[in-house]
């Protein structure tokens, strides 16, 4: 119907009833209902219902829901939410708590791991506490073992005996001629423990000391004036020496005059016992003016003496006194290779007076075989030497006529001829040189003989002395056959045959114990003198005195500062650095051979030289150094032990290798005003096992801070005050260091423990080497002919830097007091070659190369100053000192090796059982 009247309106308003407008009305208000109804069913109708759907959970009973009463299914799965709900609800709470029991129970754990670390530590302590106490005890039962072992008394000294002033002569022998110690010195002015003190008299006091020559005089006062064995009071000296000579031509006095002022000296004591008169030489031509006077028992050095004035181990032959107040020029000195050198033999010189004539023809060698000896060999050595020269076989050169006056010489002996100056050059280019000695055979040594000796040893020609008979210097106590070649006068046919046959291994062995012998006994007045004095002393069986140990003047400072621990230093991760040091500094065993060393050692003392069968050249006048016997004992059973220590099998991490059992090394650090990078080098020797002390050379003028606080380490830290700014300190032997083991280290040095530990281990079973870190060699520049330091990176070596290295404390000494002079000056001059100056005295010495161990090539700090190394002109400085140091040793002492030491057991982990030995690779 509404459609059909709609219909009727749009067709113009006529329908039932024929009302038009009112129809037109009713349909607009129809329109508008149904809108305003759709309107409100689309929009309210939703809002209601989402509101009875959101309240649905809530409803408590079926009479509040708006749905009606609901199927027992639906009120299940309602009841099923809600106890789900519930759950989570307890479960959210029981999480919390157990949340909470764990952080309660983490703060316990951590306070139990406290309290565990605690215990840990306090376990720790007490094993260290228990090892230092077993340590103790076996300490004890070490010495208690050793005093039992000797089964001795302890000994004092005898109380020292001093003859009367005016004691009893004892009588002459039959003839002075036969004095030997027994029958004319005094033995009981030189006890054991006397000291040998030696009283030597004023020349200048009596009337022939004007005639002295100036020189030899000066030479000798100074010479005294430092001699460790010189008293100025007469009453308890063991020998007294008085100087007579040289003596001038014009002024000599008269052997009786002479006689008669010795016999007026004070201490004379009517015979001269215990009298020592010396006539030195410096000339050839030296007259023998002592053989017409009596000298009743007392002893005479010179050189030159009759058969009827020499009395063997009582007179003393000396070398000539060529340098009288002047040191050797070591740059003149020619090198000792090559071996061979252009003359085979040479010899010069013109026999003035003989006795028998050399122009008249000698005899047959036949004539000589059926039995009438000729009287002079000389004839035939001059005959034998020019046929030599005439053969080319080689080049000799032989000339027995002076082109100038010859020297001035004594009947039957061969003068010299020339100059000294011109001499030498000769001997420069001979292999050998030809000393004959005097026709009359007894004549046993002369002043000339012995010059020609002095000169051929000073520049490395070999002598070779035809006669016998010949006495040549200190023959008793020096074995020349090392040196020189003595062959009696009638094998002169085959001199040259034995000449040739020489290898050229033992040419450079003779030739080297000949430089030796002249640079230790004949070179300097100080060298003679104390030798002459060193053969008396040894004679009769008196102990060296103590060697001079330089005084440490020590500059105070505070101490205190808690040592850090860097990690990187001191943590070795699991590795091993051996058996644990828990016992307090202690000092090496001092010298104990003090009174056995001059009786039994007498021939290796006096002649080792060094050479690959001498390892130290020893001279008896040195003072005695404390530690040289275990020094040159270590490793053959020299010091015995007992107890079953060492030779156990023990593993690697239970013992410490080497011979000796207790043992520890000093760190001797050079520094120069840096503090900051010496506090931190200090520190990192914290806690580093077997470290005795640390001695700090302060090589500045200016002093430390006052307010600079060191470090504690638990050793005892010397800071030592030095004289003068000197690389030369590093290596003096302080009287501080008390170790044989030293460590010298530089100031910004950087090693590990287990590396210091580590090289420690390799010096004591090479305790005659350096050990040390970075490795250098030296080459040879063909086209400059001159040696080159090389330090690039290379698989061979001749030195190690001894700004990180062990050596012995026998070589301080040596570089400080034996080694020649000019090698410390070139030092001080450059300030630089210190570490290569004591590379070239060890192995010039032992004939061996250093030792490096593990892979380092440096050994500088990160981050630290940079030192004097970095200098542009520090290598140039080096190839000088090389190539000067050679031309002072006068060859090449270095020698290469590619031999490193690396131990697999501090980088390969083994089991306890199988670690038996220390490895090297």
């Amino acid at each position: 119907e509404l459609m059909t009247g709609y219909t009727m309106l749009r067709n113009g308003g006529v329908g039932n009833g024929g009302q038009p407008w009112v129809l037109r009305w009713s349909s607009r208000i129809r329109l508008t209902w149904l809108s305003f109804t759709l309107f409100i069913i689309l929009v309210f109708f939703p809002l209601i219902a989402h509101y009875y759907l959101t309240t649905i959970d809530d409803a408590d009973d079926a009479g509040k829901r708006i749905f009606g009463p609901r199927t027992g299914n639906e009120l299940c799965e309602v009841k099923h939410v809600q106890d789900l709900c519930r759950i989570r609800e307890s479960v959210s709470e029981e999480l919390l708590q157990l949340e909470a029991k764990r952080q309660e129970l983490n703060s316990e754990i951590a306070k139990l791991n406290l309290k565990i670390e605690a215990c840990k530590k306090s376990i720790e302590n007490a094993k260290q506490d228990l090892l230092q106490l077993k340590n103790v005890i076996s300490q004890t039962e070490h010495s208690y073992k050793e005093l039992m072992a000797q089964n001795q008394p302890k000994l004092s000294l005898p109380i020292r005996l001093l003859p009367d002033k005016d004691e009893a002569t004892f009588p002459l022998p039959k003839s002075n001629r036969n004095c030997r110690l027994h029958n004319c010195f005094d033995y009981s002015r030189c006890p054991l423990t006397s000291g040998f003190p030696v009283y030597v008299y004023n020349s200048d006091d009596y009337p022939f000391g004007s005639s002295l020559d100036p020189l030899i005089k000066q030479a000798f006062e100074a010479t005294v004036r430092t001699n460790v064995y010189v008293t100025e009071n007469a009453n308890i000296a063991c020998v007294y020496i008085i100087l007579v000579g040289e003596m001038q031509e014009p002024v000599m006095p008269k052997p009786t005059e002479l006689e008669q002022q010795l016999h007026s000296l004070p201490y004379w004591r009517t015979d001269g016992h215990n009298h020592l008169i010396i006539n030195l030489s410096r000339k050839s031509e030296t007259q023998n003016f002592i053989y017409n006077i009596s000298t009743g028992r007392a002893m005479i050095a010179q050189s030159t003496f009759y058969d009827v004035q020499y009395r063997p181990g009582f007179d003393i032959v000396v070398s000539p006194l060529v340098h009288a107040m002047s040191e050797p020029n070591f740059l003149e000195i020619p090198p000792q290779v090559p071996v061979k050198r252009k003359y085979l033999f040479s010899f010069q010189g013109e026999k003035i007076e003989s006795l028998r004539s050399s122009l008249q023809e000698v005899r047959s060698f036949e004539e000589e075989i059926e039995g009438n000896a000729p009287a002079d060999y000389d004839d035939r050595i001059i005959t034998t030497l020019k046929a030599v020269q005439d053969s080319k076989l080689d080049f000799v050169l032989v000339e027995f006529t002076c082109k100038n006056q010859p020297k001035a010489s004594l009947p039957t002996e061969w003068a010299l001829c020339g100059e000294r100056d011109d001499r030498l050059e000769l001997l420069k280019l001979s292999t050998f040189a030809l000393i004959i000695t005097p026709g009359d055979t007894h004549l046993v040594i002369s002043a000339g003989c012995a010059m020609r000796l002095f000169e051929a040893l000073e520049v490395g020609a070999i002598p070779v002395v035809l006669g016998e008979q010949v006495q040549l210097p200190y023959n008793d106590v020096i074995r020349w056959n090392e040196a020189a070649l003595i062959i009696p006068k009638p094998r002169i046919t085959e001199v040259h045959f034995l000449l040739r046959s020489i290898s050229d291994n033992d040419l450079l062995a003779m030739r080297r114990q000949g430089r030796f012998l002249w640079e230790t006994y004949f070179s300097t007045s100080d060298n003679v003198f104390s030798t002459v004095l060193a053969i008396i002393r040894t004679r009769i069986q008196i102990p060296a005195a103590p060697i001079r140990e330089e005084a440490a003047v020590e500059i105070p400072h505070r101490s205190g500062k808690a040592a850090g621990t860097d990690p990187n230093m001191a943590d070795n991760g699991d590795l091993d650095l051996g058996p644990v040091e828990t016992e307090p500094p202690y000092a090496s065993p001092k010298y104990l051979r003090n009174f056995t060393l001059t009786a039994m050692d007498i021939y290796r003392n006096w002649n080792s030289a060094p050479g690959p069968f001498h390892l130290f050249p020893y001279t008896p006048f040195d003072p005695v150094l404390p530690s040289e016997a275990k020094f040159l004992g270590s490793g053959t059973g020299f010091r015995p032990i007992g107890g079953g220590a060492g030779g156990s099998g023990k593993e690697f991490q239970a013992a410490l290798g080497g011979n000796v059992p207790r043992e520890q090394f000093t760190v001797v650090m050079l520094t120069y005003e840096r503090e900051e990078v010496l506090m931190n080098s200090l520190e990192r020797l914290n806690g580093l096992p077997y470290l005795n002390k640390v001695v700090v050379v302060w090589n500045s003028p200016k002093l430390p801070s006052e307010d600079l606080l060191w470090p504690d380490i638990g050793v005892p830290i010397m800071v030592v005050r030095t004289e003068k700014n000197s690389l030369n300190n590093r290596f003096l032997p302080w009287d501080e260091i008390e170790t044989e083991a030293i460590l010298s280290i530089d100031d910004d040095a950087h090693l590990r423990h287990d590396e210091i530990m580590f090289g420690f281990r390799v010096w004591r079973e090479a305790r005659d080497r350096i050990v040390g870190f970075p490795g250098r060699y030296h080459a040879w520049d063909v086209p400059h002919q001159a040696w080159l330091y090389n330090s690039n990176y290379s698989c061979e070596l001749s030195m190690v830097l001894t700004g990180a290295a062990f050596f012995h404390k026998y070589y301080a000494y040596l570089y400080s007091y034996v080694m020649p002079q000019a090698i410390r000056d070139m030092v001080d001059e450059y300030i630089n070659c210190e570490d290569i100056a004591m590379n070239f005295l060890v192995s010039h010495l032992t004939r061996k190369p250093p030792i490096k161990v593990t892979s380092r090539w440096t050994f500088r700090c990160p981050g630290c100053p940079q030192a004097l190394s970095h200098d542009d002109s520090h290598f140039h400085e080096r190839h000088k000192c090389i190539n000067f140091f050679v031309k002072v040793y006068g060859y090449m002492p270095l020698l290469y090796t590619q031999f490193r030491v690396d131990s697999v057991l501090f980088k390969t982990r083994l089991p306890h059982d199988k670690t038996k030995c220390f490895k090297f690779i």
